[in-house]
């Protein structure tokens, strides 16, 4: 596996991308936008296969942003590690901490008692573990639900567990755990860990490969097993959870019945387009290719994204590979350009007019943000508009669709024009 410089990494094997090592020094001041902001258009790095399965074509669209600016909402200091950020269906934020808090920032401020505290649950000492997943669902304020996922202390497992708040609003109860999914991980990274309800109201959970170098198991093609796969769940048709009957493999024997796709390394983070149902699914690479899966609204499931027979649209290992049943990315990147991709979110937000339909993401390594819009029958195409001088653990989205970076130094900041 590719060696990256030690300052960068303390939380690439978090990403898939090496061994954990120790952390870097402290963050600098963030810069400003540049003056002159870069204005080429990164086109895919290969092209597709003739013989794939053909992607639907995005629509024409993406306003012509050359650069961002970021916000600061929280400073370090204030959250210890944060891993992911996300809402209730109110003004508040909640972010996910990786040794095993929730915290609340409400009024621009972090409370000062986390709404949940599982640091005694969670196994967050090495490598890609801790809390990593958080979805409220999304009849929250009727039923007070929501959905966490963690490594546990028993072997590095992963469980998704289900929680309730308490008569306090900001305050969980610690008491209400009841495990819903318990994963056996044969090692320590490549966990996944998103966690979403699609516009459908169903739960999806993502999980990695298990962490073998090469997935030489072959647990992403293996169907008979959940890893390197998206698991699409129904949490309130039955305990602990149901299976939906339009599932691609609820009918077949010899497959898990929750997987919705498959064929993926580590999907650190996806999200669905508040606006039009798509999904992206980013996934880290192994040596070379950082990619973005998109799936179209509407879609049956069952895509294969082509892990290990396909790394981005290069043949892995091997000098041949077959094409057909596979569904490349609609964008990849090469390691010259970073080592572990962070997805991020469409934006939908009503304050910035001027970023709406472009999908934000960025890289872990470099601390670079990158927009991804539709070009019609050219499919996707991608430019970068931020160059940080940070680590990126997340993206996330608050209820009014306004999106927020999320940096391993504990930065909360806020996408700006």
């Amino acid at each position: 596996m590719k060696i990256i410089v030690a300052a960068l990494l303390t939380l690439s094997t978090l990403l898939g991308a090496c061994q954990l090592i120790a952390p870097p020094p402290a963050a600098t001041p963030l810069p400003p936008a540049p003056s002159a902001p870069p204005t080429t258009t990164l086109t895919p790095p290969a092209t597709i296969p003739p013989t794939a399965t053909p992607l639907p074509q995005p629509a024409q669209g993406g306003t012509a942003v050359d650069s961002i600016n970021l916000t600061p909402i929280v400073r370090p200091g204030k959250l210890d590690h944060p891993l992911y950020l996300t809402d209730a269906g109110d003004e508040r934020l909640f972010v996910a901490g990786k040794r095993g808090k929730i915290y609340i920032i409400a009024d621009g401020r972090v409370l000062p008692e986390p709404f949940l505290d599982i640091g005694s649950r969670v196994n967050a000492l090495i490598n890609e573990q801790g809390l990593l997943g958080l979805a409220f669902h999304p009849q929250y304020r009727e039923n007070g639900r929501f959905f966490i996922y963690y490594t546990t202390l028993d072997n590095s497992d992963t469980v998704l567990a289900e929680y309730r708040v308490s008569d306090n609003p900001n305050k969980a109860d610690p008491d209400s755990e009841q495990i819903m999914l318990y994963v056996d991980q044969p090692d320590s990274v490549h966990n996944g860990g998103q966690l979403a309800f699609g516009p459908d109201g169903y739960l999806y959970l993502g999980l990695g490969d298990g962490g073998l170098l090469y997935d030489r198991t072959g647990n992403a093609q293996n169907l008979e097993n959940i890893l390197g796969s998206i698991l699409r769940l129904d949490v309130d048709g039955g305990q602990p959870y149901a299976i939906p009957p339009d599932n691609p493999f609820a009918h077949e024997p010899e497959a898990r019945p929750e997987v919705w796709a498959y064929g993926l390394r580590n999907p650190w983070r996806f999200s669905f387009d508040r606006l039009t149902g798509d999904m992206f699914i980013s996934d880290v690479g192994e040596f070379g290719w950082e990619e973005i899966n998109w799936q179209a609204a509407g879609s049956a499931g069952s895509e294969n994204h082509g892990w290990n027979v396909w790394e981005g649209t290069d043949c892995f290992e091997a000098e041949d590979c077959p094409e057909e049943g596979f569904v490349f990315p609609a964008y990849a990147y090469d390691h010259t350009e970073g080592c572990a991709i962070i997805g991020g979110y469409v934006y939908r937000g009503q304050q910035f007019p001027e970023l709406r339909d472009n999908y934000f993401f960025g890289d872990y390594c470099t601390g670079k943000i990158w927009r991804l819009f539709p070009a019609g029958a050219d499919g996707w195409k991608a430019a970068p508009v931020y160059q940080g001088d940070f680590l990126i653990t997340s993206f996330g989205e608050d209820a009014a669709g306004e999106l927020y970076v999320l940096t391993q130094h504990g930065d909360v900041w806020q996408i700006r024009p």
